[in-house]
């Protein structure tokens, strides 16, 4: 952990930022989306609340390891570590050097890192990824520590997304991904999984390349985007899993094995292991989209799953601000087949935990959330997120807070990459009830200029609450953004006006999904609303589309036509 804020640190080094950058003194949130009461035996799911996809979790030891997906933000590939499976911290993330990858000029946020895979072998931990829309496609990175530092990338040279790396007892490696088919695609969503042998030590692939599953457990069927596969052995049976249908509410997880590593597999009788499509949709409180799977043995020799899966709200599928989660269920063998929940049940939201004893849980990252951050230490905390790497020392952190130099870039800027960054500052949001508050300890904006609290789904939808100054003076003023053919700073829906911009002012959204307030007190006085009855749905995955989930945090912009003015 000290390594990767070391790191980090340095690589954002810069002279001192300019005085009248805006400064914020703290970030609180509270987030509690209520649900069944918690004995001291069990555990409530989602393990970890909010926008963590595309889970992949090993164990070394009496330690487990686990890292998700972050597409364009960075850091990337969050690294999390537990004692229990069940109470997650983070200690660092696999991408955390802004020259270890270049994202591209990627027009959406919703392409970058996607699926990773976290794999442990002979003393090295390796993540394989994919950099998607990125000038080279996957790759591997290594470290001794998986709190960081890790390599730079192994570029691997084949086509697809995510790849996993498997280690066989016999010390060879392989990988499979998902790519297209041999051939002609039969339809739209064919996918195929693929094989090739990896050689650890040349940090190159090797070996000819064979499809394991063309289609899906069942091709009669069509299956669209087999992806997310995984390999393991058990039993002296080596098990392919891969998750099928797409990320939606048609997601789900099958399984297959053989007795040869290379093939042929055999599909599960009973596929898919787990799913949630045949439910009524109609259900209350409802998950969804469950897949993406990865079986985890513990040391007693039973298993678990940890999986992604949505909570949406008003039972409508796709209606969620959380984007997809990380959940964990028990895997039960039936005739040598693991399956982690049977057809027709659905997810359980609290159940027992397993077998291992209690882990450390300094910061809660399921159920009820609160925490407070003032950014007092040497970087950011491994948390909190930029879209795209830094290109320049445009934040800086301290006794103070948190400085924002304003960026001329909008938050709703297409093609972000490179110079073309947001000066953006951010947090996943974790709950559908929640308040977002943060306090500008010093900020006089000239005409043009605002800084302020912003809640964003991706380039084209987000709210904005901000202190700016326009020509009638300084005031509080809510954006928002709804639809790439908008401004790409935001429609303004509000505007207060403040006496002056000597004191603190702070800003905050309460959240109460699909409802949305803002509202702002100025020097720690009485919270005085801005709008109130706003639509948060907006931000759904239903309207704005995409498949990641909302980020918010502290902003800063600065109008092309203002810079002359400062």
């Amino acid at each position: 952990m000290k390594r990767y804020v070391l790191a980090l640190a340095a690589c954002l080094a810069a002279a001192p930022l300019w005085a009248g950058d805006a400064l914020f003194s703290e970030v609180s949130y509270t987030g509690d989306d209520g649900g069944p009461a918690v004995a001291a035996s069990q555990f409530r799911n989602p393990v970890l609340a909010g926008f963590y996809p595309d889970p992949s979790a090993i164990r070394v030891g009496e330690d487990f390891y686990l890292v998700t997906s972050t597409f364009g933000y960075f850091p990337g590939l969050p690294i999390f570590h537990s004692k229990d499976l069940v109470s997650w911290r983070q200690i660092g993330n696999a991408i955390h050097r802004p020259g270890q990858i270049d994202y591209g000029q990627n027009e959406q946020i919703t392409r970058g890192l996607f699926a990773a895979t976290i794999s442990h072998h002979d003393g090295t931990f390796y993540v394989a990824n994919t950099c998607f829309y990125c000038d080279r496609g996957n790759f591997i990175v290594t470290a001794k520590d998986p709190a960081g530092p890790w390599s730079d990338p192994i570029w691997l040279g084949f086509s697809g997304i995510d790849p996993s790396l498997f280690f066989d007892d016999d010390g060879r490696a392989w990988i499979v991904n998902n790519d297209i088919p041999e051939g002609e695609m039969r339809y739209d969503g064919h996918r195929a999984i693929w094989l090739q042998q990896y050689d650890v030590t040349a940090g190159k692939m090797v070996g000819p390349r064979t499809v394991l599953v063309d289609g899906g457990a069942d091709p009669a069927s069509k299956p669209e985007h087999i992806e997310g596969p995984h390999l393991f052995k058990h039993d002296g049976w080596y098990f392919l899993t891969a998750a099928e249908g797409g990320t939606g509410d048609m997601h789900a997880q099958m399984v297959w094995r053989s007795r040869q590593v290379t093939g042929p597999y055999e599909p599960f009788p009973g596929n898919p292991t787990l799913t949630q499509r045949d439910l009524d949709p109609q259900r209350p409180e409802p998950v969804t989209s469950t897949g993406h799977a990865q079986f985890v043995k513990l040391e007693d020799g039973t298993w678990w799953a940890v999986f992604l899966a949505v909570r949406p709200y008003h039972g409508d599928q796709y209606k969620t601000q959380l984007g997809r989660e990380t959940f964990l269920l028990p895997v039960t063998w039936k005739d040598g087949w693991p399956v982690i929940l049977p057809r027709g049940e659905r997810v359980p939201m609290v159940l027992e935990r397993p077998a291992l004893p209690r882990g450390e849980q300094p910061l809660a990252t399921s159920g009820r959330i609160e925490w407070v951050e003032r950014f007092s230490g040497p970087a950011l905390p491994p948390q909190w997120v930029t879209i795209h790497p830094p290109q320049t020392a445009w934040f800086r952190t301290g006794a103070g807070g948190l400085s924002i130099t304003p960026s001329t870039v909008p938050l709703g800027t297409q093609g972000i990459g490179g110079p073309l960054q947001p000066a953006y500052v951010a947090h996943r949001l974790q709950h559908h009830q929640a308040t977002l508050t943060a306090t500008l300890a010093r900020w006089d904006p000239a005409a043009g200029e605002l800084a302020g609290l912003a809640l964003i789904q991706n380039e084209n939808y987000h709210y904005i609450v901000a202190v700016e100054r326009d020509d009638q003076g300084p005031a509080v003023s809510l954006y928002r953004r709804a639809g790439k053919d908008t401004d790409a700073v935001g429609q303004r829906l509000a505007r207060v006006a403040l006496a002056s911009t000597d004191k603190p002012v702070s800003l905050r959204f309460e959240l109460k999904a699909p409802g949305l307030d803002a509202l702002y007190a100025v020097d720690g006085g009485d919270w005085q609303p801005v709008a109130k009855g706003l639509d948060s749905s907006l931000l759904s995955i239903q309207t704005a589309g995409g498949f990641i989930g909302n980020t918010f945090g502290l902003y800063a912009y600065r109008r092309q036509d203002a810079s002359a003015a400062k």
